[in-house]
């Protein structure tokens, strides 16, 4: 079940929205997070499953940029004065079920005015809204993500569970998951003194501090001592002779193999 939905409007901040609910669905975990090219899978009933997030989440982020509030319909009405429109419809819901309702408002300039919004919509003006620049992004995201813990306890015991389970290593949050998500290299840190080892999954293999002939490839090995160096020979041959690395792999037609 989702905490925070995230509200926006295609073409207004889009862009924006993801980011924001990326680096939340990071902090708090991503099932806890609702944006609906996400979260609604394939072949599911968009209304349905739009209206039941809204109803059963906490918060409700209203993502607002310049063009939020000037888009019009396929008629050329504006979108906000339409009752079927989803942008609406979303915050609407919100304020019906009990949510807190939070504008983000984004660049330096972007306001929300009471009388120019539909008698619907009013109330959105008046709720303390959070301002996020792109040129600040990170210190943005952290402010909101710390407002959302702080809001609502679940996150923040989500957030210390998260955590707990990472061991306390930031470096290892991803994508958001502690169910076997995928873990960028640039983010994994493995101690390890000498000897080979697995980086998990398929992220591959690594040589610490190794102190001898070492193959990695897919032929045989043969070691023959030369003058200065070793020799090893396989499916191309790799020979180290006084701190330089040749490698030598032939033409593959040769054997065979497909040039990609």
């Amino acid at each position: 079940m989702p905490d925070i939905f995230v509200n926006y409007r295609t073409d207004d901040e889009d862009t924006t929205a993801t980011l924001i609910e990326r680096e939340l669905s990071r902090r708090f975990g991503t099932d806890r997070v609702f944006r609906a090219s996400k979260s609604i899978g394939i072949g599911q009933a968009f209304p349905r499953e739009l209206l039941t997030a809204v109803r059963r989440s906490s918060v409700l982020l209203a993502v607002i940029g310049r063009h939020w509030s000037a888009a019009r319909t396929a008629d050329g009405r504006r979108a906000l004065d339409d009752p079927e429109d989803w942008t609406r419809r979303e915050i609407i819901e919100a304020f019906e079920s009990g949510a807190l309702v939070v504008p983000v408002l984004v660049g330096r300039t972007t306001r929300l005015d009471r009388h120019e919004l539909p008698a619907e919509l009013a109330r959105l003006a008046d709720c303390q809204y959070r301002r996020f620049d792109n040129r600040d992004a990170e210190s943005g995201l952290r402010r909101l993500g710390d407002d959302l813990a702080e809001a609502v306890p679940r996150l923040a015991e989500a957030e210390g569970r998260i955590t707990r389970e990472l061991g306390g290593d930031e470096s290892l949050r991803a994508d958001g998951r502690t169910d076997g998500g995928t873990v960028q290299i640039r983010d994994y840190r493995h101690e390890q003194s000498g000897g080979v080892g697995a980086v998990g999954g398929d992220l591959g293999t690594y040589i610490n501090h190794a102190g001898g002939p070492v193959h990695t490839g897919s032929g045989t090995q043969h070691n023959t001592i030369r003058n200065g160096g070793v020799e090893f020979h396989g499916d191309g041959s790799n020979y180290v002779e006084r701190g330089t690395v040749t490698n030598d792999f032939g033409d593959r037609r040769d054997r065979g193999e497909r040039r990609r």
